[in-house]
């Protein structure tokens, strides 16, 4: 019996950087982009702190209560991003953006590599391959992150010191952990419905 490919190969790469910074994620179809949201947020290790809105194919796609009161009048109206599911628009989409951050705009690009069968000893969403550290939250967008690693990386440099506290001792931008990024992405929107019980009983 034909059995139908369910699981979307997705590649997410954090535009701008050189050299950059991706992850490789097994993800179902069925997953919404409200899904998808809190899945990159843990394979890159956000913190959630700040909007974020997909944008596909002209549309956007986020939280419609904030993203629509803080848009301009030439800003498509979001829609909900937990109306929309990946098999909404796979299996041969053109490559999408994540923006996270609309001060910083760390825009992903998502692209769908391809379709694949379930493996039974395989939990999902996974994480399966990725380069690099995400810059750290708030570090001012892409100029920003140059300036910092700069000073991140020149002992000499008047703000080395503080640019290293700043960032945390477990900070460094090569660095990438395949089985940590897993089993948080495997969590990840667990995790996010978690929070969200908790925040609606507050």
């Amino acid at each position: 019996m034909f059995e139908p490919p369910t699981i979307a190969q997705l590649k997410i790469t954090i535009l701008d950087i050189e050299p950059p910074v991706w992850r490789r994620l097994l993800v179902p179809r069925r997953t919404t982009l409200g899904e998808l949201h809190h899945i990159i947020q843990a394979a890159f290790g956000w913190l959630d702190y700040h909007l974020h809105q997909f944008e596909i194919g002209g549309l956007r796609f986020g939280a419609p209560d904030m993203l629509n009161a803080d848009a301009f009048d030439d800003d498509a109206q979001a829609l909900p991003e937990d109306d929309v599911r990946l098999f909404d628009f796979l299996p041969n989409p053109p490559p999408f953006i994540y923006l996270y951050d609309f001060g910083d705009d760390w825009h992903h690009r998502i692209e769908a590599e391809t379709l694949r069968l379930p493996e039974t000893d395989r939990k999902y969403p996974a994480c399966i391959d990725g380069a690099r550290s995400r810059p750290p939250e708030d570090v001012g967008g892409v100029y920003g992150y140059a300036d910092f690693l700069e000073a991140f990386h020149d002992p000499s440099h008047p703000e080395h010191a503080d640019m290293r506290r700043w960032a945390g001792r477990a900070f460094h931008p090569e660095k990438f952990d395949l089985a940590k990024t897993d089993r948080a992405v495997r969590s990840a929107v667990r995790a996010a419905k978690r929070r969200a019980a908790l925040m609606r009983y507050e």
